[in-house]
């Protein structure tokens, strides 16, 4: 939103969709206003009711997850990109998979039930000071969302890169024993992952692996099994167990 103040490209036939969780996002607000001087419409897409984004869209989606208790999202996280998925898929004519995200609420809670797996990941995890995520199509952004729920609630520095460019400057960061946490969920890119994961452990890392994957996990020094989903769908599932290892490392370092 920050780098979108001025809507120069816009015009009457754009829609611009505003995420903000609490709607009441300065910078996101100020962009609202922008594109819909230069005629465009805005649909909202919050979790609180009667926010100033829902005032000022011209159509709004509620999130409906229950208010945050701290300013790190995460179930409002996930709720947003059930509601994105929804939209996509709607307009790209595919509704009758829509039912298919319905399903994953299930996946989520058999996950959250193996907290006591990911709180032992912690627990050895704790007294690092530096981690780097990767991930592949799909799991990329994930891996930037993992690594940035890390950075606001320990403060370590953390940083996701796309696994297709580590020789292009992330791979000569890598040190001996550096957490390298790899989000690989199974699918078309999965071998080249493989072989990302094998240059990293050959210059030193400590690979963490979050997959449904064989290959994967055996790669891997530490490992948390997911449950197979179409590759599609991955990144809703797939950023529950970041958020709880990010949270438990914190209580951890008594963050």
């Amino acid at each position: 939103s920050s780098e979108s103040s001025s809507f120069s490209l816009v015009d009457e036939k754009t829609l611009v969709v505003a995420i903000s969780q609490s709607g009441e996002t300065a910078d996101t607000l100020v962009a609202v206003r922008s594109a819909k001087e230069n005629g465009a419409k805005v649909l909202g897409i919050t979790n609180v009711v009667g926010s100033t984004l829902t005032r000022e869209s011209d159509a709004c989606i509620y999130l409906g997850a229950g208010p945050e208790i701290a300013v790190v999202a995460t179930k409002s996280f996930t709720s947003q990109l059930v509601v994105l998925y929804k939209c996509a898929l709607t307009l790209a004519g595919m509704e009758d998979r829509i039912k298919e995200i319905t399903g994953l609420s299930d996946i989520v809670e058999k996950i959250i039930s193996k907290e006591t797996e990911i709180k032992n990941i912690a627990s050895k995890l704790k007294k690092y000071g530096d981690f780097f995520f990767i991930g592949r199509s799909f799991a990329y952004p994930i891996a930037m969302e993992g690594a940035l729920k890390l950075k606001e609630i320990t403060y370590v520095h953390a940083e996701a890169y796309p696994a297709g460019e580590l020789k292009h400057g992330p791979l000569s960061m890598l040190e001996e024993g550096i957490p390298l946490i790899v989000i690989a969920p199974t699918g078309e890119k999965i071998s080249k992952m493989i072989g990302n994961i094998k240059e990293c452990k050959a210059r030193g890392a400590m690979v963490i692996g979050i997959s449904d994957n064989d290959d994967v996990l055996k790669e891997a020094e530490i490992t948390f099994r997911m449950p197979k989903v179409d590759e599609l769908f991955a990144p809703i599932i797939y950023i529950v167990p970041l958020q709880l290892l990010a949270y438990h490392i914190a209580v951890m370092q008594g963050k």
